[in-house]
């Protein structure tokens, strides 16, 4: 699915970032080395990041959003599709032209003491992309982490000489922010960068990354679990589900009008901060399929209640039913049901039963 950003006025432009038919697939070996089924992680992703645009992409545990992050660092390559960066495709490139490319596009994790080097002062994390790219003198490369720092919220001279475990969690991905600004890249891709992080210190972080996309002209990429959270900070908001996007749209609209069964499963798991609210007693059930052998048609037909014969046998080409707005749905809730699907949607409605959102493994 390709989307278009609509959120106010269209940035000027190309896009920075374009993504076209992705697909990762891995092979899944037997205990004999044989060929046991083929994983079907991304299958056939298609999406823009514009300049200064922030994307939130959000699904549950095993929709394939982390391993889609990879496949645009090409850490592996994608099987097949085409990732544009800033002009370049990063999947035809090779070696150095990969790592020049590649620098303009970093990465933040969930875990900061994870991805951090637990042996190396904090100088040191944030200074080696500056030694790996070759990127001035030890003077030169001194004043920039301590300028990283300080971008971030860091007293250069109280936190350049501690370790990760003299860190909390809040000061650790600030560190880990910094590290991944240290190239000045054009686009960041955040893989869960706030979850591991409690309320007040999630709402700092923010804060920061909208500060800086703000001073330093950035462009996001940022993946969660969290439907409510990616809203709060994305101009757009794409949905996956089993390797695929099932819907795309400005950040209000999919939070308020959302069009897909899938995304309106995900707003019912979330529970309500209003007094005397109730959380929403009927969603769908069951797990989703193993992405070895996904449904037929469309891949979210088995957990659907709006499902229909159609749907296990056409896939859904997305189409945009409001400005901006896209889904890939025979049946989307701005659309009456089909009759065929009140049965099954009997079936699958169950009382109390919700999609739960989940930290990935």
């Amino acid at each position: 699915m390709t989307a278009e950003p609509t959120t106010g006025k269209r940035p000027a432009g190309e896009p920075l970032l374009s993504a076209r038919d992705v697909v990762q697939e891995f092979v899944v070996r037997e205990r004999g080395g044989g060929k046991a089924g083929v994983v079907q992680a991304v299958s056939g992703v298609s999406f823009d990041v514009m300049p200064g645009e922030t994307l939130g992409i959000v699904g549950e545990t095993g929709s394939g959003k982390s391993t889609l992050a990879r496949a645009l660092l090409q850490a592996p390559r994608p099987n097949s599709g085409s990732v544009v960066l800033r002009g370049a495709d990063l999947t035809r490139l090779r070696g150095r032209k990969l790592l020049q490319a590649r620098r303009h596009m970093q990465f933040v994790f969930q875990d900061p003491f994870g991805s951090l080097d637990p042996k190396w002062q904090v100088h040191s994390i944030v200074e080696e992309p500056l030694i790996a790219y070759r990127s001035g003198d030890r003077t030169a490369r001194r004043d920039r982490v301590s300028e990283l720092l300080d971008l971030v919220g860091l007293d250069p001279v109280r936190y350049r000489k501690r370790h990760p475990r003299e860190l909390s969690g809040g000061q650790a991905q600030r560190v880990a922010i910094a590290r991944a600004l240290a190239l000045a890249p054009s686009l960041i891709i955040c893989d869960e960068a706030v979850s591991s992080l409690d309320v007040l210190i999630q709402a700092q972080v923010l804060n920061l990354f909208e500060k800086l996309r703000a001073e330093l002209g950035l462009s996001y990429l940022f993946i969660a679990h969290d439907l409510a959270l990616v809203k709060q900070v994305s101009d757009r908001v794409a949905v996956m589900y089993l390797g695929k996007l099932c819907e795309v749209g400005p950040g209000e609209a999919v939070y308020r009008e959302p069009l897909h069964p899938y995304t309106r499963a995900l707003l019912d798991s979330i529970p309500s901060t209003e007094p005397g609210a109730k959380r929403a007693s009927a969603t769908i059930k069951g797990e989703p399929p193993s992405p070895i052998n996904p449904p037929s048609g469309c891949r979210f037909r088995t957990r659907c209640p709006r499902a229909a014969d159609r749907c296990a046998v056409e896939e859904p080409i997305p189409r945009e039913l409001m400005p901006g707005h896209l889904v890939a749905c025979h049946f989307p809730l701005s659309e009456p049901a089909a009759p065929a699907a009140a049965a099954a949607g009997r079936a699958l409605l169950t009382e109390g039963a919700s999609i739960e959102a989940a930290d990935p493994a």
